[in-house]
């Protein structure tokens, strides 16, 4: 495909980076429907690892079988496929470069109460199955953080050396934060601030609430008139945060939810200048023709089609 203007202006963006890496990061934008927008649509299936099987797949069994969400990812059009080793592995031949994948290299299960991520995959792992990109959570606010984020500089290097892109889950959490802190407007913009400073190419983080967490931050953005009144205006701030749109900013779906609030919150996304989405749960536990049709809405949302 042609490098169109927008996706070539993102790519000037990533300066220290290698031709790999910018090669892979094209073929991120440039595959499925919003091929070329710059807009990137994402199916990250984790929660398996993360919450159990039961929790994640019951309400669709087919979805227990990870050929299941590499076909709905193509059959889709989406941008990419997200999952940790083991799911890509169990289709990694049969779906071979129909579709760019993305290494999900630590997790968390829901067995235990410790705010931390085991490293469960490599960057010698996304190669060998033929990964655009590695994945990678960070607990901002935890008492984990700074490991992890020492975890990730050093797979972020490994990744960058050998031409793959770095996704980074910022996802703050931990002993100051409770529920609501976890998606104040203040706090997912540190969030993705601190994910840009760690190298991330792609940074996802939770669609934020007018909430303002930290009495210090909540002086300033009082007193420097800080618009965070509506989810186009906290979503501006959040790209912002990530050197002023300079790094690719996706917004996760969240928990499952109505399709009437889901595409609110897809429609605030695109209106604010987010880079698109990453939508797991409210997919995948849909019937299948009923995932479709959902993702071809969101999608047609940032192809500005409504």
């Amino acid at each position: 495909m042609t490098l169109t203007p927008r996706v070539k202006a993102i790519l000037d963006h990533y300066e220290s980076d290698t031709p790999g890496t910018k090669a892979n990061l094209y073929r991120l934008m440039n595959t499925g429907k919003l091929a070329g927008t710059g807009k990137l649509v994402i199916l990250p299936v984790d929660q398996g690892f993360e919450h159990g099987p039961g929790r994640s797949f019951a309400p669709n069994p087919p979805a227990y079988d990870p050929h299941y969400h590499y076909s709905l990812a193509i059959e889709a059009g989406l941008n990419a496929f997200a999952a940790p080793l083991g799911m890509l592995e169990a289709g990694a031949g049969t779906f071979a470069g129909q579709i760019p994948t993305i290494l999900k290299c630590n997790s968390s299960d829901s067995l235990t109460t410790q705010k931390n991520q085991a490293v469960t995959g490599t960057v010698a792992d996304a190669l060998r199955l033929g990964c655009s990109a590695i994945g990678f959570t960070i607990y901002p606010a935890s008492d984990y953080q700074f490991h992890q984020m020492e975890q990730l500089r050093e797979m972020a290097r490994e990744a960058k050396n050998a031409g793959l892109a770095v996704v980074v889950w910022s996802y703050p959490r931990g002993p100051m934060l409770d529920k609501a802190g976890e998606t104040a407007i203040d706090i997912c913009a540190y969030a993705a601030h601190i994910a840009a400073e760690l190298g991330a190419h792609i940074i996802k983080v939770k669609p934020p609430t007018e909430d303002l967490c930290l009495p210090a931050a909540k002086k300033v953005y009082i007193d420097e008139k800080v618009d965070i009144a509506t989810l186009p205006a906290r979503i501006h701030h959040v790209v912002q945060s990530a050197f002023a749109g300079r790094r690719i900013v996706i917004f996760s779906g969240g928990e499952h939810t109505t399709t009437e609030h889901l595409l609110d919150t897809i429609r605030g996304i695109h209106q604010g200048g987010g880079f698109g989405s990453i939508i797991g749960r409210n997919t995948f536990q849909r019937p299948r023709a009923e995932a479709l049709k959902l993702l071809g809405d969101i999608t047609d949302i940032f192809l500005q089609k409504v």
